[in-house]
C-alpha cells in the first residue's frame, strides 16, 4: 500500500517539479524595481523583523540596506523558497503517511501508536521548518498587483488555515483524539491543496 503512495509522490515531484519552479519564482524574475525604495511597501511581520528598515539585520550592519545588499538578499530568497518547495513535498508525503497509520491507530491497531508519534514529530518539525523558510526569507523587491485570485495568492490563504491546523493538531494529539483527527484532516486537505494550485 505504501508502495503505491511512494509511486504517486515520486510521479508528482517528477512531472510537475519543473512548472511549479517556474510558477514559484516567476514572482521573483518579474520583480522590477519601479522607483527608489528598496523595499516593497507591504511585508509581513516576520520580515519586517530580519529584514525591514529597522530590522535586526540593519541594526546590527549585518545586512544593510543597499543595491548591491539587496540584489544578494533576493539570491538568499531564491534558495530558500527553492528549500521551502523540496521540504514541502517531503512534509505532504509525511502527512499522507499519517493519516494511513492515524486512521488504523484511531480504528483500535495500537501497534502502530510508536511510529505515529515518531512520523508526527518529524512531520511536523519539517512543516515548521519549511514555514520558517518562507516567512523569514527576505522580501520582495516589490509587491506585484493583480487582480482577482492567482496561483501565489491562493498558497498564502491555504498556509493561513493549515498553519492553524498544524498548530491546532499539536495541541490536540493528548487533549482531544477527535478534535486532533479533524484538525490533522484539515492540515492535510489545505496542505495538499497549497501545493497543487502552482501545478494549475
Amino acid at each position: 500500500m505504501f508502495r503505491k503512495y511512494k509511486l504517486f509522490f515520486l510521479l508528482l515531484v517528477i512531472t510537475s517539479s519543473y512548472s511549479q519552479d517556474e510558477d514559484l519564482f516567476r514572482s521573483l524574475r518579474s520583480e522590477i524595481k519601479i522607483d527608489n525604495s528598496l523595499l516593497p511597501d507591504k511585508i509581513i511581520f516576520s520580515q519586517r523583523l530580519l529584514w525591514g528598515e529597522k530590522g535586526l539585520f540593519r541594526k546590527t550592519g549585518w545586512s544593510l540596506l543597499n543595491i548591491k545588499q539587496r540584489e544578494k538578499e533576493l539570491k538568499i530568497r531564491r534558495k530558500m523558497l527553492k528549500l521551502h518547495q523540496l521540504i514541502g513535498y517531503a512534509t505532504l508525503a509525511g502527512m499522507l503517511a499519517q493519516g494511513i497509520i492515524g486512521t488504523q491507530l484511531y480504528n483500535g491497531n495500537y501497534k502502530l501508536d510508536d511510529i505515529h508519534e515518531t512520523l508526527g514529530n518529524l512531520t511536523s518539525i519539517s512543516y515548521f521548518t519549511g514555514a520558517g523558510l518562507s516567512l523569514f526569507a527576505p522580501p520582495p523587491l516589490t509587491n506585484r498587483k493583480t487582480k482577482g485570485l492567482t496561483s501565489i495568492k491562493a498558497h498564502k490563504y491555504l498556509a493561513t488555515i493549515h498553519f492553524s491546523a498544524m498548530i491546532a493538531t499539536n495541541v490536540l494529539s493528548e487533549e482531544n483524539i477527535k478534535l486532533h483527527r479533524t484538525s490533522a484532516f484539515i492540515a492535510f486537505g489545505s496542505y495538499a491543496t497549497a501545493v497543487l494550485v502552482f501545478k494549475f
